[in-house]
């Protein structure tokens, strides 16, 4: 692992001096001023779109950005990682120590994971209610705080599909211990676009790059509405009733609703605390999301269902965590079944029933 830290010392220096450097991590050059950091394997560079990646990025007092990396992907190499970081102090009025606070941003290539607890986590966080569909044909979620797009077929291993997914993290330290905040990377473009740039990157390191790299230009067709307090029916799917005690903090957001794609989730919200996800409700026709649920087990009692509409595979999903589990009324089992019936009804596709 390795490490970058941008605006600061040599750097600037070697800036200055219209100088090449050259650590054991990585690469700087520059040919103008002002010299521009690069992240992630070249994939991202400073005030390249993205609030987080710009100088209001370091607006706060005693702002550093600096990022640590994985070896870049490769045609044996699978698996990559890389966060860039933003750390900052301000003075504490209750103690003579200063609050301090970091802001993440997470980009990782590779395989959907193979353990369907690690599965199951991973489709949780990625096809959040909060995401938008990618534009341009392109099969991927995008958020202000998190993005996936699944890559080519090319790009695939050992039958399962790769992705590259980006997610943000936050949290403040101060004297009353340390609490996770939300945190919004940018808007759903500037996250496109560094998700696509880190896409492209990834894919031609590993060598199974498209001809073209990927791009969007279309507007974002499908925008989630807001989280509002989750209630019966959840996700506005007739049928989809679970008993959520007093229910104070489940919220829910409803996603993309179309007729290739549905996404709705609940998540358990506790001030200072990061969100549990609670239950999740999925329809996905599209072939290479379809792919990204390939190895979990099946069966209406798994919640996961596949089917034939129009001749396109389809699956319908749902995963209820510990807090909600057993929570269906009248039980699990039956409530995914509304859900799938409801949902085939909507998009012309029969009940639902597994093929």
């Amino acid at each position: 692992m390795g490490g970058r830290r941008g605006r600061r010392g040599a750097i600037l220096a070697g800036a200055v001096a219209g100088t090449v450097l050259v650590s054991g991590i990585g690469l700087w050059a520059t040919d103008s001023w002002p010299f521009r950091d690069s992240y992630c394997w070249g994939a991202w560079e400073q005030n390249s779109g993205a609030a987080f990646l710009g100088d209001d990025g370091l607006a706060k007092s005693g702002s550093e950005r600096s990022a640590t990396e994985s070896a870049p992907p490769s045609a044996g190499r699978h698996h990559a990682s890389c966060t860039v970081t933003v750390t900052s102090t301000v003075p504490d009025d209750d103690s003579d120590e200063p609050l301090s606070f970091k802001e993440q941003v997470t980009v990782e290539y590779g395989p959907v994971p193979a353990g369907a607890e690690d599965h199951r986590a991973w489709i949780a966080r990625y096809f959040d209610g909060s995401g938008a569909r990618l534009p341009d044909g392109l099969d991927g979620l995008v958020a202000g705080d998190r993005a996936m797009l699944v890559l080519p077929e090319a790009c695939d291993v050992d039958g399962r599909p790769s992705a590259v997914t980006i997610r943000s993290g936050s949290t403040g330290d101060g004297h009353l211990g340390k609490v996770t905040m939300p945190f919004t990377i940018g808007t759903r473009s500037a996250v496109t676009r560094m998700l696509l740039d880190a896409a492209n990157t990834g894919m031609r390191k590993a060598g199974c790059a498209p001809e073209k790299p990927l791009r969007t230009t279309s507007p974002f067709v499908t925008v989630p509405g807001d989280t509002e307090s989750a209630r019966s029916p959840l996700c506005r799917i007739p049928g989809v009733t679970l008993d959520l005690g007093r229910g104070y903090g489940y919220r829910q957001q409803v996603g993309v609703v179309d007729e290739r794609l549905q996404t709705c989730s609940v998540v358990w919200r506790a001030r200072g605390l990061p969100d549990e996800p609670a239950a999740q409700y999925v329809m996905a026709a599209e072939p290479r999301l379809v792919a990204l649920f390939e190895g979990l087990p099946e069966g209406v009692g798994n919640g996961l269902v596949r089917t034939e509409c129009d001749g396109r595979r389809t699956v319908f999903y749902a995963n209820l965590g510990s807090g909600l589990e057993g929570a269906g009324r009248p039980d699990d089992r039956k409530v995914f079944t509304h859900f799938t019936e409801s949902v085939s009804r909507r998009i012309g596709c029969g009940t639902g029933e597994g093929a």
